[in-house]
């Protein structure tokens, strides 16, 4: 009798063994496979997430308005936002300087920037640049008082212009041929403030920027500056990215379909 009670109990724990080893099989194998399906998911979402960057100081082009939040808005923001909803990414911005932002892509510390960038054939040798999807003008902007109007008024005085811009350029270029002298600034609310201050005399700066710092400053005058060429604005990539055919093909079918007129309407309006 106890002999068949012994093997009883025996069977008995083996089955509950057994059963506790399949189902703890089962669901390792379970969480295995959920772990899968995360890990998959989660790489497709990264694949889909691209790096930004963005020198927010650029109203009304790129800028943070912090009465309102911390988010980085303007043009070039609600153009990439454009572009990738239609291929399918999503964005994520960094604001950094504007010298550093060629630097960034090059070091694949972003997927792409979009900073009211104009393509140069410096900028050219090492990265690669969408098509154009704005065209700008440059002003000179000075303090009223001061009744500059010509690049004749400038001989002998102090001009500033953005850390490595194409305003920089053009600012050096006049410099020589007018005798005035060029300080660069990491960002253009500097530029105005050291205007104010008396540090600078004038600044180059481009059109639409200007005008903005215009209508919220009644001691600020301005002139356009005749160039030879016109600048463009695009976004820029790391040297063969297959992004640029994309971005490209969507920048173009934004253009005729009016989206970018819409995106100025929006964003260029000076009040």
């Amino acid at each position: 009798m106890k002999n068949k009670v012994f093997l009883f109990m025996l069977v008995l724990v083996l089955g509950i063994l057994a059963a506790c080893g399949t189902a703890e099989k089962e669901t390792s194998t379970g969480s295995a496979g959920s772990e899968t399906d995360s890990t998959s998911d989660t790489t497709t979402e990264e694949a889909k997430v691209l790096r930004v960057g963005t020198s927010a100081d650029y109203a009304p082009f790129e800028y943070v308005d912090t009465k309102v939040s911390e988010d980085i808005i303007g043009f070039d923001i609600d153009l990439a936002n454009l572009i990738a909803e239609r291929l399918g990414y999503e964005l994520e911005f960094t604001n950094s300087d504007f010298n550093s932002l060629i630097p960034g892509l090059q070091a694949d510390k972003y997927d792409f920037v979009i900073s009211g960038m104009t393509p140069t054939e410096e900028r050219d040798k090492v990265v690669d640049f969408s098509i154009p999807y704005y065209e700008t003008e440059q002003y000179m902007v000075s303090l009223k008082e001061s009744n500059i109007a010509t690049m004749d008024d400038l001989k002998g005085k102090v001009v500033g212009a953005q850390v490595s811009s194409i305003q920089l350029d053009l600012a050096e270029e006049f410099g020589a041929e007018h005798g005035f002298t060029v300080e660069s600034r990491d960002l253009i609310p500097q530029l105005i403030q050291e205007m104010k201050n008396g540090r600078l005399d004038g600044a180059v700066i481009e059109n639409i920027v200007s005008e903005n710092y215009l209508s919220q400053n009644d001691d600020l005058a301005a002139f356009p500056i005749e160039v030879e060429e016109p600048d463009f604005k695009a976004a820029v990539f790391q040297e063969g990215s297959t992004l640029k055919a994309e971005f490209d093909k969507v920048i173009q079918e934004l253009i005729d379909e009016g989206k970018v007129e819409e995106l100025k309407k929006k964003w260029f309006v000076v009040e």
